[in-house]
This record gives C-alpha cells, sequence and structure tokens, in this order.
C-alpha cells in the first residue's frame, strides 16, 4: 500500500497491499491437551457441511468491498481439522471464491490435515478439487509423545498420508514437528528431525510445546516437561540438522528453501491484508475510504457462528488500529522473518513514515538485539532472535 504526502491528514492510499483468505473450520475428532486453537470435537451426528459453507461465503460476501480489484495470492484452510470435510466440499468452496474475486493463477491453496482422518484416495480428491499445498500436523514420530499429546495418530499414518500424498501428485507438503516434549531426549528430537527430512517435503515447521493459558496442560502441566536450557539444545541442535539438509529457517518456526516458503503466511509477516472467514476467524483489512486499519473476528463458537450467519451481525468485532499502534502491529510481525524489513515496506503497509520508529530502531541497534544489512534491510540480530519479544516489546512505546 503506497502513501504520498498531500493534505492535511499527511498520507493518502494510493494502492493496496496484497490480499490473502483464511479459512476456519473448527471441528476435530478430539481436543490435544496442548491445542489452544479455536477447536471443537465433532457435534452428535454429521458435521453441517453444507449449512458451514454457506455461512463462510457469507463471511466472504460481506467482506467483499474492502477487496477492491485485487487479486486472492493464497487460501489457508485451516483448523481443527478441516481433512473431516468431504473433498467435494472444498471444490464446491473454491470455485464459490473463484467465482466472487479474482484470484491469481498460481494462487497457493494449502489444507491443514489430521494424518489419523485420511481415507485412501482422498488426497487426489483434494488436489482434483483445487488444494495445491498440504499441511500434515505429524508433531512427533514417537508412539509415546503422540500418546501424551492426545494424538489421534500413529507413526504409520504419517507414512501412509505422506505416501498418499506422493501418489496424488501433491509434493508441496508442510510437514508440523513439535520439540522440548514430555520426557523427551535430545536424541530424540533430532529422531524426530532425521524422519521428517527423509520424507522429503517442501516444507518443514518446527515449534517448541508451550503451556498455553485456558489448556488442559496450562491446568495439569505434564510431568517430565525439558527445561529452558534442554529445550534451547534441542532448538539448536534440530535447526542445524534442518540447515544441513537444505531447509533454510526463514521465519521463527518455518524451514524451506526460497522457492517453497508458505506465501500465505508470507503475506501475514509481511503486513499483507487477509480476509478471515469461518467460527473465530480473525482478518486484517484496509478501509481506503477511511484510511483505516481494521481487524475483524468472527464468533468463536460454533453454533452461535451458525445462529448468526443469518442475521445482520456476522461479525463478533470489528476494530480499527490506533496508529499508534500500527508500529508495534507491524513489528510483532515483520520481525518473525530472518530477512527482516526495509523501511519502505513499513511505509507503504503502515502509511506512516519511518521517522516514527527511528528512536526505538536506534535504542534496538545499541542494545545488539537489531542489525542492518548492506542491502539496507532491518532484521534481528542472533541476540535478538534469541529474545525476539523484548525486541518486539520496543516499538509498544512508539507514538506517531
Amino acid at each position: 500500500m503506497e502513501r504520498c504526502r498531500g493534505g492535511a491528514d499527511g498520507y493518502v492510499m494510493r494502492s493496496a497491499p496484497p490480499l490473502s483468505l483464511y479459512v476456519h473450520v473448527p471441528w476435530c475428532v478430539r481436543k490435544c491437551p496442548y491445542c489452544d486453537f479455536n477447536s471443537h470435537q465433532v457435534p452428535t451426528g454429521e458435521i453441517p457441511e453444507d449449512r458451514y459453507v454457506a455461512a463462510l461465503l457469507g463471511d466472504l460476501d460481506h467482506d467483499l468491498p474492502f477487496v477492491g480489484d485485487r487479486e486472492l495470492q493464497s487460501v489457508f484452510i485451516g483448523g481443527g481439522t478441516p481433512s473431516l470435510f468431504h473433498p467435494s466440499v472444498f471444490a464446491h468452496l473454491l470455485n464459490s471464491i473463484a467465482g466472487r474475486l479474482p484470484c491469481a493463477r498460481d494462487m497457493e491453496v494449502t489444507l491443514e490435515a489430521n494424518p489419523g482422518t485420511i481415507e485412501h484416495g482422498r488426497f487426489a480428491a483434494y488436489r482434483e478439487a483445487g488444494i495445491t499445498r498440504v499441511s500434515l500436523g505429524v508433531q512427533s514420530f514417537d508412539a509415546g509423545h503422540l500418546k501424551r499429546l492426545g494424538r489421534i495418530h500413529s507413526p504409520d499414518d504419517v507414512f501412509r498420508a505422506v505416501t498418499e500424498l506422493k501418489q496424488a501428485g501433491i509434493h508441496n507438503f508442510n510437514l508440523d514437528l513439535m520439540y522440548a516434549l514430555p520426557e523427551q531426549t535430545l536424541a530424540q528430537a533430532e529422531s524426530d528431525v532425521r524422519t521428517a527430512i527423509d520424507l522429503q517435503p517442501r516444507h518443514l515447521s518446527h515449534y517448541q510445546l508451550t503451556l498455553e493459558p485456558g489448556t488442559v496442560f496450562h491446568h495439569r502441566p505434564p510431568q517430565g516437561m525439558p527445561d529452558p536450557d534442554a529445550a534451547w539444545e534441542m532448538q539448536e541442535s534440530c535447526q542445524d540438522l534442518f540447515a544441513r539438509s537444505g531447509f533454510t529457517q526463514y521465519e521463527v518456526s518455518a524451514y524451506a528453501s526460497q522457492e517453497h516458503r508458505c506465501r500465505h503466511n508470507l503475506n501475514y509477516w509481511k503486513f499483507g491484508d487477509y480476509i478471515g472467514i469461518g467460527a473465530g476467524a480473525h482478518g486484517k483489512l484496509t478501509d481506503f475510504g477511511s484510511r483505516r486499519v481494521l481487524r475483524t473476528t468472527r464468533h468463536k463458537q460454533p453454533r452461535t457462528y451458525l445462529e448468526a450467519a443469518s442475521a445482520v451481525g456476522r461479525l463478533q468485532e470489528i476494530r480499527e488500529v490506533e496508529e499508534a499502534d500500527l508500529p508495534f502491529e507491524f513489528m510483532l510481525n515483520a520481525l518473525r522473518l530472518r530477512e527482516g524489513f526495509d523501511l519502505a515496506a513499513f511505509e507503504a503497509t503502515t502509511g506512516i513514515p519511518e521517522e516514527v520508529i527511528e528512536r526505538p530502531l536506534d535504542v534496538a541497534r545499541a542494545r545488539g538485539l537489531i542489525e542492518v544489512t548492506g542491502g539496507g534491510r532491518w532484521r534481528p540480530s542472533d541476540l535478538g532472535w534469541r529474545f525476539l519479544n523484548d525486541l518486539q516489546a520496543l516499538f509498544l512505546a512508539s507514538k506517531p
């Protein structure tokens, strides 16, 4: 989004940031004890797939005035467990999306899938429906760790799912892994990474298990959680394994070659726009008429969400991001990227001048938390990468 100086208001919008679409499917077979996402156990009877898709499309119609003439660059179908839905449901959804707004010819369409919910032939049908990329929730290849995490799949389910993916011609897939699990050793964490790499994914995600508020694990912490030093050793050792296998860390928890980075997530980190549809989905949209950045939230509970779908109040909340908060919101995203950001991108996506962040940048540089590359990009130093929360917090006090 470019702005030029002009008028009493200072900055005037000229063009829009890239646009993505997030689709949330809230149901899963069983809630994992560590999960703080908006997920709910499958209701008695069948999932109301048709009614839910109608509600999704209603959400999209509601937000179309914010789209303008932009092309949709990516779609991410997350959950919950989207792979519980029949492929024909997604074929209808994606065709309906394409009928409502322009889509890039090479649009990335990602589906999250649980290895324990994949029937034979499903991935071929998902590919036919328009899915171009799959993210498998693996977490671990150790049966004992999977049981402690409350996962419904086995290691063999993962191997079968990957075989199905490749047979379906979906070679662009991600494997989600977790580390610092209860009773996990360094050797076991390394073994998970090696096994994942051997399956030849294009992308790997590697998350430390954290006990998030509101989860079962937070209320009843599991025994044998690795201490911070042990968790750090696992992280460093696994990062070395990724690097030696050609997986470059481009974001806090993401590893891939340049051409296989997740375009949808990159749009988040670069402060692009995204429509969020479905129960509990969040969105970030630019209102060009009023020159505001807006955050949207849908109703969280599936039943409440579906009831609201037929009413005027489709959104649970829509709020403007105050101008004073934009620097922090930008840095909360941009500093997750290894490559960092340039000042032109800051001005283009927030619409406020770079002078606003000069002081916190100077403080961060003086503390050794941030550095400037030869190409003029600001990025976290090794120290800043380790203490990223502290680096991002420096921009909380920024005032335009």
